[in-house]
C-alpha cells in the first residue's frame, strides 16, 4: 500500500462511522456546530506539528505519504487527519448519546409499570 497507506485508513475511518450518521447522529447535517468543535483543535495541533516539524523534533516518513504537503511542510495527510479523526469522534459521541436517549424512552416506561403494580 505505501504512499496511500495513510489516506487508506482515513478513508477507511471515514467510512466505518459514516452508518452512524445515517442512523441519526445529524453531524454531519450541522457543518458550523462541527466546524466549531473540530477547527480549534485541529488548528492547534497544525501549528505543534509545523513546529515540530521545523524543529526536526519529527518528520514523516516518505514512503508512507503521497509527497504533497502544505508551505509549513506539513503532508496532506496529516491534515486530513486532524480533521477526519475528530469528526469520527465527534461521529462517535453523538451515536452513543442517541442510542442512550432512545434506550431511556424504551426503558422508561417499562420501569414505570413495575412501580405502578407493586
Amino acid at each position: 500500500m505505501g504512499r496511500w497507506e495513510y489516506l487508506v485508513v482515513l478513508g477507511a475511518c471515514v467510512l466505518v462511522t459514516l452508518p452512524l450518521e445515517l442512523a441519526g447522529a445529524r453531524v454531519y447535517r450541522r457543518p458550523r456546530r462541527l466546524a466549531r468543535a473540530v477547527l480549534p483543535v485541529a488548528a492547534a495541533f497544525l501549528v505543534w506539528d509545523a513546529l515540530a516539524i521545523a524543529a526536526g523534533i519529527w518528520d514523516f516518513d516518505p514512503a508512507f505519504v503521497t509527497g504533497v504537503s502544505t508551505p509549513f511542510g506539513i503532508p496532506v495527510e496529516e491534515v486530513l487527519f486532524f480533521v477526519v479523526v475528530p469528526v469520527c469522534g465527534v461521529l462517535t459521541y453523538e451515536a452513543v448519546e442517541l442510542t442512550g436517549t432512545l434506550l431511556r424512552r424504551l426503558v422508561r416506561p417499562l420501569l414505570d409499570r413495575r412501580r405502578v403494580r407493586r
